[in-house]
């Protein structure tokens, strides 16, 4: 039987798993996937945390722990959630240790509240560091306009980075301008690049419900012969500027002095229109060192199913732009689908780690009365965040 996800991975497709819980640590699960679907990395977000400490009672002796202590919420959600991070690192330490450092990694996100705010997210990257301390972590920093030089200075620590959040071509570049810089000021500073990971995570299926939902509304056959094409387009334009940079003198000079380049990850993979192929956001955007972040049920759809026709990007960019062009000649404003999922896209992780934080409020307040179990108190409080956020 064919192995569709080793023909994924050989193609130059790194499978990261987006999703984590304490019970898929605690059974061997995500060791199992690394070990047979070749996953390599692992992403977080605040819903993914809020569901996991929903439906498990593993976490309720560390939520008593806590509430014995006193530990306010917010700290709280610090220890737990870090707790499970630095679990799965040490599971994908063999993925880190077998790649010199490329693959393996596992990601952990600053408060979304901190967005619009450079310093405070330079101070929680440094914190979570420390408080993970392994070296396959990354952290996730939106691509907020304060979050561009909170990038480029969390960098310059020495720390690796996911920037999340990022739709647009333009915002894009300037994330690697800050990787840039950042590995600049890395070096000035005395750190061994080789250690410093990044990804750019490029968020994929959300361009198209919007852009989709702007088509149904202009209603003409012209417009509705666009559906479902944004998205990939958006993606191949965004692999051709990253081939751009990463084939500049200024990235030869710090490839020299060890750095690995910040590779494309492609983000928000699950299909959301259900007359879509399923795996048509992991088919359609295969490339060499890109890495494509996918819950487990696409992961074992493309087991299943999928199909590596090989590179499907490269070959694709003036299709791509011609999509670009018959979507502004229909009437879809690209940079204000943009600029709107941005927006939505930093309300909706805000939403969803208040929901993580009124969860593990009401855990460490059923703990400290002993009353049952406490993270069933978060049960409710879960699927809101399920809601609001979504799947990364």
């Amino acid at each position: 039987m064919t192995d569709k996800l080793n023909e994924l991975t050989a193609a130059g497709v790194a499978v990261w798993l987006d999703d984590l819980s304490r019970v898929r640590l605690s059974s061997g699960g995500l060791d199992q996937l690394r070990r047979e679907k070749h996953v390599a990395g692992v992403t977080t977000n605040p819903t993914i945390f809020a569901k996991a400490l929903s439906d498990a009672d593993e976490y309720n002796w560390q939520l008593r722990d806590l509430a014995t202590r006193g530990i306010e919420v917010e700290e709280s959600v610090r220890m737990l959630t870090t707790y499970d991070v630095r679990w799965a690192c040490d599971v994908m330490r063999p993925s880190y240790d077998g790649s010199a450092g490329v693959d393996g990694r596992v990601s952990i996100e600053v408060d979304p509240r901190l967005a619009h705010d450079s310093d405070k997210t330079v101070a929680e990257a440094k914190a979570l560091w420390w408080l993970v301390d392994r070296p396959n972590l990354f952290i996730k920093i939106p691509a907020t306009e304060a979050g561009l030089p909170a990038i480029t200075a969390t960098l310059a620590e020495g720390i690796s980075v996911n920037v999340t959040l990022i739709f647009g071509l333009d915002r894009y570049s300037a994330v690697m301008e800050a990787f840039l810089a950042g590995l600049e000021q890395a070096k000035a500073n005395g750190h061994d690049l080789s250690k410093i990971g990044s990804v750019a995570s490029f968020f994929v299926s959300r361009v198209d419900s919007e852009v989709d939902k702007r088509l149904e509304k202009i209603g003409s056959d012209q417009a509705k012969a666009l559906k479902g094409k944004a998205a990939i387009a958006n993606a191949q334009l965004a692999y051709e500027r990253y081939t751009e940079i990463f084939s500049s003198d200024r990235w030869k000079a710090l490839a020299a002095a060890g750095a690995h380049p910040q590779r494309p990850l492609w983000a928000s993979t699950s299909t959301k229109n259900p007359d879509y192929r399923d795996v048509i956001y992991v088919e359609e955007l295969i490339a060499p060192g890109t890495v494509n972040t996918m819950p487990e049920s696409v992961i074992h759809a493309y087991a299943d199913h999928g199909e590596t026709r090989g590179d499907t990007i490269t070959g694709a960019y003036d299709a791509a732009r011609k999509v670009f062009a018959d979507l502004e000649s229909v009437g879809v404003d690209m940079d204000d689908v943009i600029a709107t999922l941005e927006r939505e896209g930093v309300e909706k992780f805000e939403a969803s780690w208040q929901e993580l934080l009124d969860g593990v409020r009401k855990s460490l307040e059923a703990a400290a009365k002993g009353k049952g179990s406490p993270n069933k108190a978060a049960k409710g409080n879960a699927k809101a965040a399920e809601k609001a956020g979504g799947n990364a």
